[in-house]
């Protein structure tokens, strides 16, 4: 029985609040009793190895790495778009992780570009800062990865 899988071994792939990752092995385990189908990913920033049940990727908003096409609404975005610095810290960290969470490249930039114009003000606490630093470790992983696109293309976005 021959069975399509959404992502195939080799291919790159971008979990949420985990970052990029590859695509090493498709295995079937048994686990109590019951058979199923992984993904066996190696994620790039933590060297970490994780199983997925393929029957889980999309709802987990798994997803395959942009293409060089997105990145040129990515970049508007990054450059252009508005930013709601009138939120109170809480209710700005809770609108960040919820957009982190989505795992769409859009939205990691979003958080990206909002802290950097606020880090350039003041200081960030330390939760903010935190999710800077994850947030744009995740946007510059993928953007590497990215089929055509320049050292300074990445760069715009450190």
């Amino acid at each position: 029985m021959e069975v399509d899988f959404l992502f195939q071994i080799g291919d790159n792939i971008f979990y949420p609040m985990h970052g990029v990752g590859i695509i090493k092995a498709i295995e079937e385990k048994e686990i109590s009793g019951e058979k199923q189908q992984y993904y066996v990913m190696e994620m790039l920033i933590s060297h970490m190895q994780v199983m997925i049940p393929t029957s889980k990727v999309s709802s987990l908003n798994i997803r395959p790495v942009t293409d060089i096409i997105e990145l040129k609404n990515i970049i508007h975005v990054f450059q252009h778009g508005e930013t709601d610095a009138l939120l109170p810290w809480k209710q700005r960290y809770k609108l960040n992780t919820d957009k982190m969470k989505t795992g769409k490249i859009q939205e990691g930039a979003e958080v990206v570009r909002d802290l950097r114009r606020m880090k350039k003000e003041k200081a960030l606490n330390s939760s903010e800062k935190k999710m800077f630093d994850n947030a744009q470790e995740f946007l510059i992983s993928e953007l590497r990865l990215i089929k055509g696109i320049t050292e300074n293309q990445i760069n715009s976005f450190c």
